[in-house]
């Protein structure tokens, strides 16, 4: 299909919870061409449908060579104990703050043939497992800054020649 254009912070669509795919047809497996072809570009660990503009529950990743995409996916495994780790966002260019994120994630959801899937990982996989699924609940890292952070943040989103 497409690599398609990311939505930038301030788009509603971002502070939107999405919605659950329900049926899976040619609309939903575009979806997830988009999507694949969207997370192939260098430096992109993860796409959200969010990101792309589509208010459905589904997102790419592309972490160590590891390429796919999960359709309702629920974080179903969070541990250790949460650490600062450098975090950036595709949707707010240009920005790394620490934020904290579990060290081992796993995340449940289906493919587009209906089997239930499994993705899980430490690092990068487990940052972008918890990272992609806050943007399908409305979330963008900046939401999980602490207060001096989350300022300091969005005075830099406010000088950028993006927003």
């Amino acid at each position: 299909m497409s690599v398609r254009e990311i939505r930038l912070l301030g788009d509603p669509v971002l502070k939107t919870v999405s919605d659950p795919v329900v049926v899976v047809d040619d609309r939903i497996r575009g979806l997830v061409d988009d999507l694949l072809d969207s997370v192939r570009l260098p430096g992109r660990a993860g796409v959200a449908a969010a990101q792309i503009g589509v208010n459905l529950r589904a997102f790419s990743y592309n972490v160590d060579g590891q390429i796919g995409y999960i359709l309702n996916p629920e974080i179903i495994e969070l541990s250790g104990e949460p650490q600062l780790v450098d975090e950036g966002c595709l949707s707010v260019p240009g920005l790394w703050f620490p934020t904290l994120r579990h060290p081992f994630a796993r995340a449940r959801g289906t493919d587009l043939d209906g089997t239930v899937i499994e993705v899980s990982g430490t690092g990068v996989m487990a940052q972008a497992l918890q990272h992609e699924t806050d943007h399908l609940d409305g979330l963008v890292y900046l939401d999980r800054l602490d207060k001096p952070a989350r300022r300091e943040a969005m005075k830099q989103v406010r000088e950028s020649a993006w927003f």
